[in-house]
């Protein structure tokens, strides 16, 4: 066959695959025969955001001569070349800044065990949402069904929850998982996740502390510069071995056969991971193709949904203390008041006004930094003191609590312990303080009994200290 001549009658990057077959059912050499042209210049002539290995093309090399291993590429090719299916994949794979077009034609032509497909590729710099749509109607399907999901339900959790299960059942697999990460604290958390197999070893939630965050991280290198990680048979298990064995030896210690991994990423943010495990070997490369454009959608969702999230903190959240604010404590006032329910206007709420006596002096004797630091004291005083309830900093000196389903006695043994510990002068943090309980409904005149009660506790304080009074 002139591959030369097959090669040059396409108008797009083209080349000749070769991949070597095996009797186990495995391969083993995979190279570029040759290539028209525009393919042979995305060698020789890489555009930006794109690095080669070398930009000197030699027919008949290994594809590892101009590109990292990827088991994805290498996957598409057996499949296309051996298993005579034509694959198509738009993909961001995370060694190159731009968005390649790929299609793996297979060839019927063979030499003994060398069996041959058609390679093509486009670039793009952004990606082309209608290259992006150019999917089977199967996988359109889904992937709207998942936009549909996302954007009817008004739970995020649960909307995820949903759409984590219908991930689950499209690839036949025994438990998908999607895994939120917090690069700048380390952290990681799992977002939702699904199984239809009873998890011997318990699920991803049971098995997350501390030290998870570094494995989750080292999945990046794990992915070795593709975008994603499609482990279908025991010779990509071992490929897994090499780049990451103390992972490997996790998947299999939990009888793991296969994985598909892909990173949540969006603006060049890593968000966390999506995974499923022990999928429909059959169905690998459907699988993929579904999750490249699952993923791109989920990872716009949830960085939407965190920055809503952080909105709401800045929002509702002191930012020197870390307790409520002003504004959060309005909120819940309002939601109070204007209740319909009857349940939650008859329930028992108690109102404590807590203003820090000192703070003035600090400021004015040890500085700013000095006040900020006794605010600080305060805050976690009351935390303490109040564990379970709303505490907000009202504004400058002043702190409110509102604690929901508390008895009159236990409101007296909370106060008592606040009391002791916070109403002489020589106390690092010292409170004037008043309060009151009642129903929810009542509230506005609860804070007004509390403040009031709280002014008349000041004012007592000042007559037993008058040289602690401000100016």
């Amino acid at each position: 066959m002139d591959f030369q001549a097959l090669a040059d009658s396409f108008c797009s990057a083209a080349s000749i695959v070769s991949v070597e077959k095996l009797e186990n059912g495995n391969y083993g050499k995979i190279c570029i025969v040759t290539g028209n042209r525009p393919y042979l210049d995305t060698i020789e002539h890489p555009m930006p955001g794109v690095e080669m290995k070398t930009t000197k093309f030699i027919p008949g090399s290994e594809y590892t001569t101009y590109m990292p291993p990827d088991l994805n590429f290498e996957g598409s090719c057996y499949t296309a070349a051996v298993g005579k299916k034509t694959i198509h994949a738009y993909a961001h794979p995370e060694r190159y800044n731009v968005w390649f077009n790929m299609s793996f034609i297979p060839l019927m032509h063979e030499d003994g065990n060398i069996c041959y497909c058609i390679y093509t590729v486009e670039v793009d710099f952004k990606p082309d949402a209608r290259r992006m749509s150019t999917i089977s109607s199967d996988i359109a399907a889904s992937v709207l069904e998942t936009c549909i999901k996302l954007r009817s339900h008004g739970d995020f959790r649960e909307t995820m929850n949903v759409v984590c299960r219908d991930i689950l059942d499209l690839c036949g697999s025994d438990h998908c998982c999607i895994i939120s990460l917090d690069t700048a604290k380390r952290k990681c958390s799992v977002l939702c996740e699904a199984h239809s197999v009873v998890l011997e070893h318990g699920t991803i939630s049971d098995m997350i502390d501390d030290s998870f965050f570094d494995m989750a991280y080292s999945w990046l290198d794990t992915i070795a510069g593709s975008n994603c990680i499609l482990v279908r048979n025991d010779r990509d298990m071992e490929a897994l071995k090499e780049r990451n064995p103390e992972w490997y030896h996790s998947m299999k210690s939990k009888g793991t056969r296969n994985i598909v991994l892909f990173p949540l990423k969006f603006n060049q943010e890593l968000l966390g991971y999506i995974w499923t495990l022990n999928f429909r070997e059959e169905d690998a490369d459907r699988i993929k193709e579904t999750l490249e454009l699952t993923t791109f959608i989920l990872a716009s969702e949830i960085y939407s949904y965190r920055m809503m999230d952080e909105l709401n903190i800045l929002s509702t959240t002191d930012m020197l203390t870390g307790v409520s604010n002003r504004n959060a404590m309005n909120n819940y006032v309002s939601d109070l008041v204007e209740s319909t329910d009857s349940a939650v206007k008859e329930k028992t709420v108690s109102v404590v006004f807590a203003d820090l006596n000192g703070l003035k002096r600090a400021n004015d004797n040890e500085g700013h930094a000095a006040g900020d630091l006794l605010l600080k004291k305060a805050a976690l005083v009351l935390q303490k003191s109040f564990t379970g309830s709303n505490i907000y900093r009202a504004g400058g000196d002043e702190f409110v609590v509102v604690s929901e389903n508390i008895s009159e006695s236990e409101l007296a043994e909370r106060l008592s312990e606040l009391r002791a510990a916070t109403s002489k002068p020589e106390d690092e943090v010292c409170f004037a303080v008043g309060s009151s309980i009642g129903k929810a409904g009542d509230i506005r005149r609860l804070m007004q009994e509390a403040d009031s009660r709280m002014y008349a506790d000041k004012v007592n304080f000042y007559k037993l200290h008058p040289e602690l009074k401000r100016n």
